[in-house]
């Protein structure tokens, strides 16, 4: 005699649990949109993806968000689920007729080092558009912000790499704040 199957009881996906409160229902069509759409932002890159195709498509992709915004607002389920594969349906598009007009999804170029102190992972790379593209993963910074913090240190640093090509700055020390004085007043 074989052994009687085994009912495995797992997490219920609301999305498809007749029982399950309308509003959980509809987060759950919306999460999996999200999902899909973050896919394409990865791929493409923030709000590029739609730049990228005809007015005419760009304006019926358009339509299919406004759709899903007042399928999401009425809060049924019915009209959700249709306008979120509605959507689901348009990022394809965009997708397909993008890359069928040449264009190529970005490739950023990442360098990933760990913070010495805190042992953290944080990437690094050139602009705003890459940054978008892997913003998930890791902390990002982008050659811009990366500038900026350089010169925040002040002017040591510069000082520092000018006089000494090629030398490696191994830590930065913080002055120490001589509160009875006070923070130094610049002017």
């Amino acid at each position: 005699m074989s052994p009687s199957p085994v009912r495995r009881i797992g997490a219920v996906d609301p999305a498809n649990d007749p029982m399950a409160p309308p509003e959980y229902v509809v987060q759950a069509i919306v999460d999996g949109l999200d999902h899909a759409a973050h896919a394409m932002e990865r791929k493409w890159g923030v709000g590029r993806l739609r730049l990228l195709v005809s007015d005419l498509l760009r304006a019926k992709f358009d339509a299919q968000k406004d759709k899903l915004d007042a399928a999401i607002e009425s809060g049924s389920v019915i009209y959700v689920r249709a306008h979120a594969e509605g959507m689901k349906r348009a990022w394809a598009v965009l997708d397909e007729a993008a890359t069928e007009a040449g264009h190529k999804p970005l490739s950023p170029e990442v360098w990933e080092c760990v913070l010495p102190e805190s042992g953290e992972v944080v990437a690094i790379v050139r602009d705003i558009p890459e940054a978008h593209r892997v913003c998930r993963e890791v902390r990002v910074f982008t050659l811009a912000e990366i500038a900026r913090l350089i010169e925040a240190l002040g002017h040591a640093a510069l000082e520092v790499k000018r006089v000494f090509p090629g030398a490696e700055i191994a830590r930065v020390d913080r002055p120490e704040i001589d509160w009875g004085k006070g923070d130094p007043i610049p002017f």
